[in-house]
């Protein structure tokens, strides 16, 4: 062990180069500090110097430096008295025996030199203390004045040099290879970890993209036949919907070099910085082809350069994006190197970056379906130790819109809800109440809550039941709560129907659902409150759109505003004139009042049921599907999930 200490510390290395100067300074100024002038004098009063000293005749001289310091030397046979034992010392701990012992400092030499006069005013002439007056330059400071601003330039050259500033060094770069990218290169046998068997419900996407994983692994059977593999291939989707696991299982399919990077790591303040970060990382993927360049959000370098971007454009910017467009389309066509790339808003890429010969192939991700779901909980299902009872095609029923991420989490949550309830597996109930979570936030049960407020929560919240209950294409109800959860006061779970196309009724009872708070309220209580903030706000998104974006209206037909391009984001001026706007406004006030007043009747004709089902709610404060059929009947309407799966 003492060998392998002893071997440790031999290849220690020590400070080369300029660091070893940096020690050299640091030495020197702390040994002119130590040595200079011996020691450090003691600061004394003029009371103690006149009494102790001067009329004791131990003073053998007196000093006065500049005109403001009075140095006192000591007779080196007085030096052994008590009193001076605080005289000064050398760094060994000795007193000086030439001096200077001790000062003092003045205001003015003339009264000064009075004062002296007046101390030894009983001694004769001859025994009179004579002042010598002396001017001194002061070269210490002086000397440390430029010696130390010198040091801390030389200190910091080494830190830029080392690349050891905060940013610099997460990075991995220094000041020399600034315009290199940091090295994100993924090691085979780790990105091989990761194939499709890890990525459920992109079955469509998967079988278009495993043409590019059989060209990596045997390029020759395509260029013999002269076919060229598409350069790059662009990933879009909502958010979670697993772009970059696919890019992962991709490259861990064919086993090849894998470069994951995003795009703000070429988006700098320094001018052609990030065009020359990008001229490296492909001279380096070259290096290794065959090999996948997987850049993640390339929306942040990828932006349209139109004029409608031009008032927030970054220059730089765009010559990261000129530099992306020359290797994505340069001489060398055989390189080997496939580009993958990924962003949520594809609507905003430049069109130069789409065209084939680029990104040719475009490969569009939604949001699951049931079937997709059920399979994407079975994978996050494996590692769980699960209860016999829990299934995963009812879970996907009741997570209707969740991306693959929602899902994933709700699969940790459940297992550390059940994990807090000391459970031995993780059963259902666990994974609903992540649901629940995920949804609506943590429950609140702390939140005072005045009976008044608490009635009226629970009438507002049975008036959305009620109405989604008897109207035809609203969305059942699985359960409703007046327990607090996140920043509501109360909540009802729906089971969506899988829809990809909304017609107009469908888009009417919707909203009628979503008023049927609100109406509630002006049945039962006297005046409405601010509790259907979150419903209005629905209601008036979803009758805009249906005026200005779906042209489903009866004034505005056939007309939609919409722009897919997102050209219009930026826009200074809305597509239509004043006169429109106003018809708009009025179409949409229009649809709300008449799903109001179509709400209140059907609630109306239903008070008795909807009173029975909120005094239920405020002695349970929850009910589930169950409780409400007892209250509201069976549902008559057809069901929105498969037969084969029971809710």
């Amino acid at each position: 062990m003492a060998r392998k200490n002893q071997k440790k510390l031999n290849q220690r290395k020590l400070p080369t180069g300029l660091s070893r100067w940096v020690y050299v300074l640091f030495f020197m100024v702390m040994a002119i500090l130590l040595l200079y002038n011996g020691g450090s004098e003691k600061v004394i009063t003029w009371k103690r110097f006149e009494q102790q000293m001067l009329l004791s005749g131990d003073v053998s001289r007196v000093e006065v430096i500049n005109e403001r310091k009075v140095q006192v030397y000591i007779k080196s046979e007085s030096l052994d008295k008590v009193e001076y034992n605080d005289a000064a010392k050398n760094f060994m701990g000795k007193k000086l025996l030439n001096g200077p012992h001790y000062y003092f400092n003045i205001g003015s030499v003339e009264v000064f030199h009075q004062d002296m006069e007046t101390a030894q005013e009983g001694k004769p002439k001859a025994d009179h203390l004579t002042v010598i007056y002396k001017e001194e330059t002061e070269w210490l400071p002086n000397i440390l004045g430029w010696l130390i601003p010198f040091g801390l330039i030389i200190l910091f050259s080494v830190f830029l040099l080392r690349g050891a500033s905060s940013g610099m060094k997460n990075m991995g770069r220094s000041v020399f290879n600034f315009g290199q990218i940091a090295k994100k290169e993924i090691d085979t046998d780790a990105v091989r970890k990761t194939t499709f068997d890890d990525v459920a419900g992109l079955e469509e996407a998967k079988e278009e993209i495993y043409e590019l994983v059989k060209f990596l692994k045997a390029p020759q059977k395509y260029s013999k036949l002269g076919a060229k593999i598409p350069k790059g291939i662009l990933l879009v989707g909502p958010p979670g919907t697993g772009k970059t696991l696919l890019a992962k299982a991709v490259a861990g399919e064919a086993g090849v070099p894998f470069f994951s990077l995003s795009g703000s790591e070429f988006v700098e303040m320094f001018v052609g910085v990030g065009a020359a970060r990008m001229r490296d990382l492909f001279e380096k993927a070259k290096a290794k082809a065959p090999c996948i360049i997987f850049i993640d959000e390339i929306d942040t370098v990828g932006r349209n350069r139109g004029k409608a971007g031009a008032f927030q454009a970054n220059d730089e910017r765009e010559n990261t994006l000129n530099q992306l467009l020359a290797e994505l389309d340069g001489f060398d066509s055989d390189t080997g190197v496939i580009v993958l790339a990924a962003t949520n808003r594809g609507d905003v890429l430049d069109p130069a970056l789409l065209r084939p010969g680029r990104f040719d192939r475009h490969i569009h991700l939604e949001l699951p379906g049931l079937k997709e779901r059920a399979a994407i909980f079975a994978v996050h299902m494996m590692p769980l130790k699960l209860n016999k009872e829990v299934d995963n095609e009812l879970l996907a029923a009741q997570t209707p819109g969740f991306s693959g991420a929602d899902i994933a989490n709700i699969c940790n949550e459940a297992a550390l809800i059940a994990a807090r309830r000391e459970k031995e597996e993780v059963e259902s109930v666990d994974f609903m109440d992540a649901i629940d979570r995920v949804i609506g936030g943590l429950e609140k049960r702390s939140k005072i809550i005045t009976p008044a407020e608490k009635e009226r929560i629970a009438f507002h919240e049975a008036g959305h039941v009620t109405a989604s209950w008897f109207l035809e294409h609203a969305y059942p109800v699985l359960k409703v709560s007046i327990i607090p959860r996140g920043k509501s006061l109360g909540a009802a779970w729906y089971l969506p129907e899988e829809r990809q196309i909304i017609t107009r009724s469908e888009f009417f009872d919707a909203i009628c659902g979503a008023l049927g708070g609100r109406v509630s309220e002006s049945i039962f209580f006297d005046e409405v409150s601010s509790n259907a903030v979150d419903d209005l706000e629905k209601v008036t998104r979803q009758a805009y759109a249906m005026v200005t974006i779906y042209g489903l209206s009866d004034k505005i037909r056939n007309i939609s505003y919409y722009d897919s391009t997102g050209q219009s984001e930026n826009a200074l001026h809305k597509p239509y004139s004043e006169k429109t706007a106003e018809k708009i406004d009025q179409e949409v006030q229009e649809i709300v009042d008449e799903a109001y007043e179509n709400t209140r009747k059907l609630l109306s004709d239903h008070k008795e049921q909807l009173e029975q089902l909120a005094r239920q709610l405020i002695k349970k404060e929850i009910l589930y599907k169950e409780d409400i059929e007892k209250i509201l009947g069976k549902r008559t309407f057809k069901p929105p999930v498969p037969d084969d799966i029971v809710v």
